[in-house]
């Protein structure tokens, strides 16, 4: 296999074949993808493990807050990964988190045994949520 920093080879013209650099590309957009697959499955752990919902609902969470944050998926998964390692969230997706999982977690079958145990507030040992 190879490395994505791999220089497509010139034609003898010194031109770079077209089909070449496309799948080089695509090579390295595939490769993001799968790094940034990783990274959300991760945060999706944290979710599950530390609220007891579904993984559909973690995600439903990390869209949400994404979306409302206006930051991307990624980058919200990310942020999450570091908070479980003991960094702070920023504050706008911390705020927006506490509530995507308040509301997920009402989403049971039974409303009188929410998935959530309370909301986190900074690190692992504490729970996060809005600051009201």
């Amino acid at each position: 296999m190879t490395s994505s920093s791999r220089v497509p080879r010139p034609l003898p013209d010194g031109s770079h074949n077209a089909t070449a650099a496309r799948l080089e590309q695509e090579n390295t957009q595939l490769r993001h993808a799968i790094e940034s697959h990783a990274v959300v499955d991760q945060a999706l752990g944290v979710l599950i493990a530390v609220h007891r919902i579904p993984p559909d609902a973690g995600f439903d969470v990390l869209r949400e807050v994404s979306q409302h944050t206006n930051i991307k998926l990624h980058t919200v998964a990310e942020a999450l990964i570091g908070w479980a390692l003991g960094q702070p969230l920023p504050a706008p997706v911390e705020q927006k988190l506490g509530e995507a999982v308040q509301r997920q977690s009402w989403k049971g079958d039974n409303p009188d045994q929410p998935h959530q145990r309370g909301i986190r507030r900074s690190g692992p040992a504490r729970r996060w949520g809005s600051r009201r």
